[in-house]
C-alpha cells in the first residue's frame, strides 16, 4: 500500500491507485481460501496484541482527528461518533476476541439429503470473496470490520473519512503488522490512505475486483453508493426508529426505556428518534416521558403532534422545549436532542405510521398485552422489531454476533446486524457414487 499523507500529496493518480488495492485483495482472498480457521484466529489474537501496544499512539491520532474536526465545525453528533474514548477502546479490543471465541462459519455444510437419482447435496458456506467499506466518523468500525472480514474469510478495502484519517491509519498499521505476524497476506485488509473523493467513486465500480459494497454513515453517503454503484450493496439508508407505548404499559418501564432509547448516544442509528403514545394514556403518560426526557437531557426539544402539545402546553417547567411536529418531522432521523412524538388512536395507527414514515430498521412495543406484541412483531416490517426493550440494543454486539459490520435494512441478502453468516453466501455440494442422469 502506498505511504501516502494524502493532506499534502495531490500528485496521485487516484484511479491507478485503487486499482492496485483492488488487484492486491482479490489475490489475497485467493489466499484466504487455504486459511484455517486457526490461522484467522491468530490473526485476530496478533492484531489485539498490537493494538494494546499501540494503544497511546492510536488515542493521540483521535486526539488530532478530533481536534481538526472541531475546528472545521463537525456536528455533534458526528463528534460522538469519531471520538475512540477509553471504554470504546477497551471495547472494540473485546469485539476482537468474541470474534475469534465465535464458530467458523466457513465449510460449513448443511441440508444434506439423498435425492431418488441416488445423489446426496447439500449447501456449504463460502466467502463472498472482497468487500468494499465505506464509513464515516466511526474508527472502530475499522476493526469490527476487519475482524469480521478475516473470520469470514474475506478480504476487505477499508475507505474511512477524511476526518478520522490519522484514526485509521494507525489502527491500519496495527492490523497489517498482526496480519505479517500470523503468517497471512497484509493484502487481507486494506485501509485506504487518500481522502480524495474520487476513490469512493472508483471503488464502487470495480466489479472485477470487488463483490459487494458495504456503506455506512450518513442518509446522503448512503443514497450516492446506492445509485452509483455497479457491485451489490448491503446498506440502511437511516435509523428512524420508532417506540410504540401501548395502554397497558408499565409507565416507570416504559419511561426508562424511552429515555434510554434516545439520550444514551445521539449518534447512533438505533436511537429513538419517535414516540408514539396511545391515546388512552396520552394525558398521564405524555408528561411524566417529557418530564423525564428534560431531566436526562436540558438540550432535549420535543416536537409534538397537535394533540400532543396541547397536552404540555400548560406545562411551565416544559414550555422552553415543545414546539409542534411538521410533516418533515416524522421522517426524520435527528441524531440529536431532538424528539418527535405523536399521540394515536390505537396500535393499528402505530403500525400504520411506522411502516410508513420509518427506516425499517428498528422499532420497540413496550406492552404487557401478549396479543398485541405479537400482532406488532408480525405486522411491522423492520429488520429488528422488540417488545419491552431499549431500541439501542439493536447491535451485533449485543446480539451475540462478536461485532457487526453494518445493519441491513434491506430483505436480501442480509437483514438486521450484519455479522459473520451476512459477509458469507452458500454454494450447492452434490456427492455421487458414479450416478448418471438418465
Amino acid at each position: 500500500m502506498h505511504n501516502i499523507d494524502t493532506e499534502t500529496d495531490t500528485q496521485i493518480d487516484t484511479k491507478t491507485y485503487m486499482e492496485q488495492l483492488g488487484k492486491s485483495a482479490r489475490k489475497a482472498s485467493m489466499t484466504l481460501v487455504h486459511a484455517t480457521t486457526k490461522d484467522k484466529n491468530n490473526a485476530l489474537i496478533a492484531i489485539f496484541d498490537r493494538l494494546q501496544s499501540a494503544k497511546a499512539t492510536i488515542l493521540s491520532a483521535n486526539d488530532r482527528d478530533m481536534q481538526n474536526s472541531r475546528q472545521k465545525g463537525l456536528d455533534r453528533a458526528l463528534l460522538d461518533r469519531l471520538e475512540l474514548t477509553e471504554s470504546r477502546f477497551n471495547a472494540m479490543l473485546q469485539g476482537l476476541k468474541d470474534v475469534a471465541n465465535l464458530p467458523d462459519p466457513i465449510g460449513e455444510i448443511s441440508d444434506m439429503a439423498y435425492r431418488p437419482s441416488g445423489i446426496q447435496l447439500g449447501k456449504m458456506r463460502v466467502p463472498l470473496g472482497v468487500i468494499g467499506m465505506i464509513y464515516e466518523s466511526r474508527p472502530n468500525v475499522t476493526i469490527e470490520a476487519s475482524s469480521l472480514a478475516l473470520k469470514s474469510g474475506n478480504a476487505i478495502i477499508l475507505r474511512g473519512g477524511s476526518e478520522a484519517f490519522y484514526s485509521n491509519q494507525a489502527l491500519a498499521k496495527c492490523i497489517q503488522d498482526g496480519l505479517v505476524v500470523a503468517g497471512l497476506s497484509p493484502k487481507c485488509v486494506q485501509v485506504v490512505a487518500t481522502t480524495d473523493r474520487k476513490a469512493v467513486g472508483e471503488l464502487i465500480g470495480m466489479h472485477k475486483f470487488v463483490d459487494v459494497i458495504i456503506p455506512r454513515g450518513g442518509k446522503g453517503l448512503i443514497e450516492r453508493i446506492s445509485r452509483d454503484a455497479c457491485i451489490p450493496v448491503i446498506k440502511h439508508l437511516d435509523g428512524n426508529c420508532h417506540t410504540f407505548v401501548e395502554s397497558s404499559a408499565d409507565f416507570d418501564m416504559a419511561t426508562n426505556i424511552c429515555v434510554n432509547a434516545k439520550t444514551s448516544r445521539y449518534g447512533t442509528c438505533n436511537t429513538m428518534e419517535t414516540l408514539l403514545i396511545e391515546a388512552k394514556i396520552a394525558n398521564d403518560f405524555l408528561p411524566t416521558v417529557a418530564k423525564a426526557m428534560i431531566h436526562a437531557d436540558n438540550a432535549m426539544q420535543l416536537r409534538l403532534c397537535k394533540t400532543g402539545f396541547t397536552i404540555l402546553n400548560n406545562i411551565a417547567a416544559l414550555q422552553n422545549h415543545i414546539t409542534q411536529a411538521s410533516e418533515e418531522d416524522w421522517h426524520t432521523e435527528y441524531l440529536a436532542p431532538i424528539l418527535a412524538i405523536k399521540i394515536v388512536a390505537d396500535i393499528d395507527e402505530a403500525i400504520a405510521h411506522i411502516n410508513h414514515y420509518g427506516s425499517h430498521h428498528t422499532d420497540v412495543i413496550i406492552t404487557e398485552n401478549y396479543r398485541l406484541s405479537l400482532k406488532f412483531m408480525q405486522e411491522v416490517d423492520s429488520s429488528s422489531v422488540m417488545v419491552n426493550a431499549s431500541s439501542r440494543f439493536a447491535d451485533g454486539f449485543e446480539y451475540g454476533l462478536g461485532a457487526e459490520i453494518g445493519i441491513s435494512t434491506d430483505k436480501i441478502h442480509a437483514r438486521g446486524p450484519v455479522g459473520l453468516q451476512g459477509l458469507t453466501s452458500q454454494k450447492w455440494v452434490v456427492f455421487g457414487h458414479g450416478e448418471v442422469r438418465i
